[in-house]
């Protein structure tokens, strides 16, 4: 039986669905009046976004389901409209997406939907109960809003960990003048799978809620840096230095031995590249587009093509180095926002990011391998334009191990170049928690679903504000903001997910221009759930 977990019996209870409940909130940072979702100033924003007058109208229905993932396994789950991902949705820049969620999981199971990364109206978020009360089972709810800027995103819940069911799709948005020239295109869905195998998300959080100190060898540990000396990188490595790596080999990734599982723990999984602890649930499989790699998903071209991928992180706990062997890939996107393009041999991907890239096909039949990054696991796809078999689930491409990119070595293209600006406010959002008493938060503060408003990061419409993420965890931490992207540093990328790595320190920017109050949480479900997340909330 799953387990249902303090936050869905909250949000079950929290009555009829909508947004209008939200104004009788109220709590400790209630003295300082917010921006509620239903304010005026909501709308007023909305209205100045740029529209086609062009609607999509979807209905996503989220039930229980039996999901083929490919070589006989094929797990009950919870999935939009029975597959896993879910089907992709795609609309032009202006167009307004009308998506109804018909929640028709089991009783008492609260659910919503937010749209990852874009910088939609409040209302639409889809984070109850700071945005919406939840939608209860049996009942539905309308998301309308204006999708104002081209890119790779996705959707999932943002309710308890039910990310880490197959409740989670890609959603693109178009640019009816695409700069790029290309001849097709394949969207890449990543994730790790739990659900159905060896239990469900729900058991894998409580057993993570009685935290590491007891278990052996772990005593007084705060973390799982045994292997790495705590948390440092390469030696000489800052957050500045990881990006492109030339030659970097397969045991920096891995531990001495192969990780060892404790129950749903999974101990001993290390990474140089993510600073120590690469993560802590074990897996059974992981996912390329809803399939295990033993009976992989296949795109086929031409020899010569030009591609386009899209490749989307959805998993839970789970970062992933990304090759195509026997090709390099040229970086132009990450989370939605062109970049000066750089040519790489793969990519490090955490949850929660996105990363386009172009690719120049060969001839033959390629490996797409998604590494689980520390993990010692594939998730396997391929790449057919000719002849050849294909090769085994544990194939390792040298690809992986050339020159491999991270959003720190990125730069944002000139169009969406953050103008200089003065900086009007600056918080420091420090990390906090560890593994021995899996008490994740944000500045020593786990989030209160019972009160959202209680200790906000205010900030004020106009501004231009600072973020300085202070890491005091053995751990690397996805940190997404919602309903805005940020620039990393003053010429980085813009993003809305990026990595913290421990130990270290990373200085964001963005422009305080859509009024409401929005989550900065870490996008391991895990840690959010654990009370990582806090609420970035607009002065009224």
């Amino acid at each position: 039986m799953n387990s249902i977990n303090r936050r869905s019996v909250l949000l079950a209870g929290l009555g009829a669905v909508g947004v209008g409940a939200l104004a009788a909130c109220s709590g400790p940072g209630a003295s300082t009046a917010l921006v509620r979702p239903s304010d005026p100033a909501v709308t007023a924003t909305e209205k100045k976004r740029p529209t086609s007058g062009r609607e999509r109208k979807v209905t996503l229905t989220a039930a229980p389901a039996r999901v083929d993932l490919g070589g006989g396994v094929t797990p009950r789950t919870w999935a939009y409209d029975g597959r896993a991902p879910g089907r992709e949705i795609r609309i032009s820049v202006g167009d307004t997406l009308v998506a109804e969620l018909s929640n028709q999981l089991p009783d008492r199971t609260a659910t919503s939907i937010h749209w990852h990364g874009l910088a939609l109206r409040n209302d639409m978020d889809g984070v109850p109960p700071a945005t919406q009360t939840s939608v209860r089972a049996g009942s539905a709810f309308t998301y309308r809003f204006i999708a104002d800027a081209p890119g790779t995103y996705f959707f999932h819940p943002h309710v308890g960990v039910q990310l880490d069911r197959g409740l989670y799709a890609p959603l693109i948005v178009d640019d009816p003048r695409e700069p790029l020239g290309y001849d097709d295109e394949w969207v890449v869905v990543l994730d790790d799978w739990v659900d159905g195998v060896t239990g469900t998300p729900d058991e894998v959080f409580s057993e993570l809620r009685q935290g590491m100190g007891g278990a052996d060898g772990m005593d007084g540990m705060d973390g799982m840096d045994t292997d790495t000396g705590g948390g440092s990188g390469p030696a000489g490595m800052d957050h500045g230095d990881m990006g492109d790596m030339s030659g970097h080999s397969a045991s920096a990734s891995a531990s001495p031995s192969s990780p060892a599982p404790t129950g749903f723990m999974l101990m001993g999984a290390t990474s140089a590249l993510l600073g120590g602890d690469a993560g802590d649930v074990r897996y059974p499989h992981h996912l390329v587009n809803g399939r295990v790699a033993t009976d992989p998903a296949v795109h086929t071209g031409k020899p010569g093509d030009r591609v386009r991928l899209r490749i989307i992180n959805a998993g839970s706990d789970t970062a992933y180095r990304v090759a195509l062997g026997g090709h390099r890939l040229t970086v132009t996107h990450t989370d939605g926002f062109p970049v000066e393009h750089r040519d790489v041999d793969a990519l490090l991907i955490g949850m929660g990011e996105r990363y386009d890239v172009l690719v120049t096909l060969g001839d033959g039949v390629f490996p797409l391998v998604a590494r689980a990054e520390g993990k010692d696991a594939n998730g396997l796809a391929l790449v057919r334009t000719g002849s050849g078999g294909r090769p085994p689930a544990t194939v390792r491409p040298k690809e992986l191990d050339g020159v491999i990119m991270t959003a720190s070595r990125l730069r944002a293209a000139d169009g969406v170049r953050l103008p200089p600006a003065r900086t009007d406010a600056t918080h420091r959002i420090e990390l906090t928690g560890g593994m021995a008493a899996y008490n994740w938060a944000l500045n020593g503060k786990p989030f209160d679903m019972d009160d959202p408003e209680a200790h906000p990061i205010l900030v004020e419409e106009g501004q231009r504000v600072r973020l300085d993420f202070v890491n005091d965890t053995d751990m690397w931490h996805p940190m997404h903001l919602h309903g805005h992207t940020y620039q990393l540093g003053t010429s980085g990328p813009r993003k809305d997910t990026a990595i913290v790595l421990p130990g270290k320190e990373l200085s964001v920017f963005f422009d305080a221009d859509n009024p409401g109050q929005w989550m900065l949480h870490c996008h391991n479900a895990y840690h959010g759930e654990a009370g990582m997340m806090a609420n970035l909330a607009y002065r009224a």
